[in-house]
């Protein structure tokens, strides 16, 4: 009896749905008329627009800082994390491995509204450093996870084997447990990079002036600006670094497993 189809349909009828919209969106980045019902043509007008829109290269300024700062300490925090949840084993690491794991499955709107009422009752007024520590908050969750699934196959005898040779515990971490959890670590990085540079949810919870990110500012423009091609055309832009990001996220994912 031969295998049925249905599988394989039901996958591609999937996938069109889920890439053709980006696809007619980076076309109509291309795209000389202002409405995308119509093609007139070939054009690079829309991003030449997107070169003098200054407050878009601001938010796009302020969002690289952000997802910057949060990738290196979610790597550094996520990572201390996984150690601690791999290494002790107790009754607290439940309720520990339970707090890692909440941020993955909380819907974002709830997250943005409790980080907001948090920052209002301890009097923090709201600009980058909390949209900062907002996207810090739950991005160390899938650093935390990628490392900890690494240390899973994680041979520490080689980490005893340096300690015998002579190798003092700080020499032991830096010359043999960090690079071999390197790639995980880089990872998780890549990974909580993509999620804080592509956030709008909590950012628009936690935003305050001067703090607007780029999720933010296209929102803004789809409702209000004239010149919509433009926000194709940046989208297009975002698209091409998230992918890139990801992309670098499973290569490194793929080369620890391996």
């Amino acid at each position: 009896m031969k295998p049925s189809r249905l599988p394989q349909i039901t996958t591609i009828l999937v996938m069109v749905f889920f890439y053709l919209p980006i696809g007619v969106l980076i076309l109509n980045s291309f795209n000389a008329s202002r409405f995308g019902t119509t093609w007139q043509g070939f054009s690079l007008k829309w991003y030449e627009r997107l070169l003098e829109r200054s407050d878009l290269w601001a938010a796009l300024g302020n969002s690289l800082r952000i997802a910057c700062i949060a990738s290196i300490a979610s790597m550094i925090l996520g990572t201390l994390a996984a150690f601690a949840l791999h290494r002790y084993q107790s009754k607290i690491q439940v309720l520990h491995r339970t707090l890692v794991t909440i941020p993955l499955v909380l819907p974002e709107i709830l997250m943005g509204m409790g980080l907001l009422l948090l920052f209002v009752s301890i009097n923090q007024s709201l600009g980058m450093l909390t949209v900062t520590i907002a996207h810090v908050t739950f991005c160390i969750s899938y650093v935390a996870l990628v490392v900890q699934s690494r240390l899973q196959d994680f041979d520490f005898q080689l980490v005893e084997a340096a300690r015998d040779l002579g190798a003092s515990r700080l020499t032991a971490l830096l010359r043999v447990t960090l690079p071999l959890l390197a790639p995980g670590i880089l990872a998780g990085g890549l990974l909580a990079f993509t999620l804080s540079i592509d956030d709008f949810v909590i950012t628009f919870f936690v935003k305050g002036p001067g703090a607007d990110t780029l999720p933010v500012v296209i929102y803004s423009m789809i409702k209000k600006s004239r010149e919509f091609p433009v926000i194709n055309a940046l989208s297009t832009l975002l698209l091409l670094l998230t992918f890139l990001a990801a992309w670098g996220s499973q290569r490194l994912g793929n080369s620890y497993r391996a």
